[in-house]
């Protein structure tokens, strides 16, 4: 299981959805090397999904996979 240290909170962008959670990076790691090296789907933890035009709360879950084929933008919140 990944330490606190290890987790990096996101937001996520697709066409339809705004996702934010944590991502586990490897301390030092930068968010696009994690992408670049991700495969088909990301791993999103403590998720919270949001429609983006009618800025409504979809659902919350634990985990959620994403497919990188739908991301249009991923950003680190600090």
């Amino acid at each position: 299981m990944a330490t606190e240290a290890s987790k990096t909170r996101v937001t996520i962008l697709t066409e339809t959805y705004r996702i934010t959670g944590h991502i586990d990076l490897i301390p030092g790691a930068r968010v696009t090397d994690y992408l670049l090296e991700a495969r088909e789907f990301i791993a999103v933890t403590e998720a919270e999904v949001w429609e983006v035009a009618a800025s409504r709360k979809v659902f919350t879950s634990p985990f959620v996979n994403v497919s990188r084929a739908h991301i249009q933008v991923v950003t680190p919140e600090d």
